[in-house]
């Protein structure tokens, strides 16, 4: 049960932070990657975001070069958002979803978008962890759980597929 509140907690406590929250000053590589275990619920627990990565993430056109040697409000938007996709969708899936995400908006409205997407489902699993279950009832429940996430990820990938062949033929 105590595993159950602590998850319960960090559902509820480790989220991102607010567009006008995100540190104003330009951080450096070190301390991108551990502002990063503070924005994102996973990478406190055996997640792991390194240098190399974000470097890889630039290189891939993922996220935008640094000024410099460091990174901005922007960079922290988008790594926070690459960290959650990167978790169900490929690195070429997570940039053509960013890069359909991004048409014609600015990362602020579009990051704001994902953080209140995602308070509001982590809010619906937070209300999920407060009903009282038998151990039957918490099967079904996981169950349920990942067959949805299954289904959810197969249609993600069908709609990013979907723009990006659209967009090739219109070219």
């Amino acid at each position: 049960m105590k595993a159950k509140e602590e998850f319960k907690e960090k559902l509820l406590q480790k989220r991102p932070k607010k567009w006008e929250e995100l540190p104003d000053i330009q951080l450096y590589m070190d301390q991108i990657v551990s502002y990063l275990q503070r924005q994102h619920i996973g990478l406190s627990e055996g997640e792991e975001l390194t240098s190399s990565m974000v470097n890889n993430y630039v290189k891939k056109g993922l996220l935008p070069r640094a000024n410099g040697k460091r990174y901005e409000k922007e960079h922290i938007a988008y790594l926070t958002m690459i960290c959650l996709f990167k978790q169900v969708l490929t690195v070429p899936e997570t940039d053509d979803l960013l890069k359909l995400m991004l048409a014609g908006r600015a990362i602020e409205d579009v990051y704001e978008q994902y953080r209140l997407l995602v308070e509001e489902k982590f809010d619906e699993m937070t209300e999920l962890l407060n009903k009282e279950c038998s151990r039957e009832e918490r099967a079904q429940l996981a169950l349920a759980l990942a067959v949805n996430s299954y289904a959810s990820k197969l249609l993600c990938e069908n709609l990013i597929a979907t723009d990006k062949s659209e967009n090739e033929f219109e070219k």
